[in-house]
C-alpha cells in the first residue's frame, strides 16, 4: 500500500511539473499599454458618390484625438472638441433641418469616417444629394467639415 501511495505521488508530480512547463510556453504574454488613453484615430473623407464603397475621394484627412489633438485636419482641436461632446456618434452632427436653400440636383456626395473613436472600432458614412446639401446639414460644424 505504502509503494502504491509513493507512486501514485511522484506520477503525481511529475504530471504537475510537465503541465506547469507546458502551459508556460503555450501562453503569450499580454501586451502592455503604451499610453493612459483609450486610442482615437480617424480617417476622413469627402468624395463624388452615392455610397462609401464606390465614391471618388475627393480629399482625406486624419484625425488623432488621444492623448492631444493632432492630424492633417485643418482644426484637429476643434473636431475633438465637438466630437467629444457628441460622444463619438457622428450622426449627431448630421442635421436634417437647414435654412439654406439648395437646388434638387442629383451628384451624391458622401463623407466616411473610418478607426478608432475611444478604443472601438468606427465605420461611418452619410450621403446628401450634393454639395449645397452636404454644407447645410453639417452647418458650422468642425469635425467632418475640412
Amino acid at each position: 500500500m505504502r509503494r502504491t501511495l509513493r507512486t501514485i505521488g511522484a506520477t503525481a508530480a511529475a504530471a504537475t511539473c510537465v503541465l506547469a512547463a507546458t502551459s508556460g510556453t503555450a501562453q503569450a504574454e499580454a501586451p502592455k499599454p503604451t499610453s493612459l488613453y483609450a486610442p482615437s484615430a480617424l480617417v476622413l473623407t469627402v468624395g463624388q458618390g452615392e455610397d462609401a464603397s464606390s465614391a471618388a475621394v475627393e480629399r482625406a484627412v486624419t484625425l488623432t484625438c488621444a492623448p492631444r489633438p493632432a492630424g492633417s485636419h485643418p482644426a484637429p482641436e476643434a473636431a475633438c472638441a465637438e466630437l467629444a461632446e457628441v460622444g463619438g456618434q457622428f450622426t449627431r452632427l448630421v442635421s436634417n433641418t437647414s435654412d439654406v436653400i439648395c437646388t434638387r440636383e442629383w451628384q451624391p456626395v458622401t463623407v466616411t469616417v473610418t478607426g478608432v473613436w475611444n478604443g472601438k472600432h468606427v465605420d461611418w458614412s452619410t450621403t446628401f444629394a450634393n454639395r449645397c446639401t452636404m454644407k447645410a446639414g453639417l452647418g458650422e460644424g468642425a469635425a467632418l467639415t475640412f
